[in-house]
């Protein structure tokens, strides 16, 4: 405990200031803070020269706040994309919908999973596979099948009943 509190103090000034250089004031006090809970779980690891350690630390804490900050704006983005007017028919957009999602209850766990990582999630190959806990190559063959089964089910899946726009369409033509 003496120990800590004697890098906590020798070094918290240092450690804040590269976060504000790196991140910003708005994050500083966070990364700081999060580099010396870092520090505390890892008391034993503490070299006999703390800074560069964890100023390392506090790195990877800023790259981590980065990528996170990518992913919400990726999926704000994606999000806008759901919630933008629609252009056609409502009852086509809910129609489509309900075959996509029919089709994927036909699937197995693991294909509906492969799928909706790419899809659903935005995830990379590399990442989804990271997720999975295998190879990429290995991912890009588990996409590949479960790709091709989903197309098997929305093939023989039976089609939806037509919306009432459409319907409207027919009867008019």
């Amino acid at each position: 405990m003496a120990r800590f509190t004697e890098v906590y103090d020798a070094h918290y000034p240092r450690v804040y200031a590269y976060a504000v250089s790196r991140a910003g004031g708005q994050l500083a006090e966070e990364v700081a803070s999060e580099t010396f809970c870092v520090a505390w779980l890892r008391i034993r690891d503490l070299p006999d020269e703390p800074l560069p350690w964890l100023l390392g630390i506090a790195r990877n804490i800023v790259r981590e706040s980065y990528r996170a900050q990518v992913r919400r704006e990726s999926l704000a983005a994606e999000l806008r994309t759901w919630t933008t007017t629609a252009t056609g028919d409502v009852g086509d957009d809910v129609a489509d919908r309900a075959e996509m999602l029919g089709a994927l209850a036909q699937l197995s766990d693991n294909d509906r999973e492969v799928l909706t990582l790419i899809a659903w999630q935005g995830l990379s190959p590399g990442e989804a596979a990271k997720v999975l806990g295998c190879s990429k190559a290995t991912f890009f063959v588990r996409l590949h099948r479960a790709r091709r089964r989903l197309a098997h089910a929305l093939s023989t899946q039976p089609p939806a009943p037509p919306s009432r726009a459409r319907a409207e369409r027919k009867v008019t033509r």
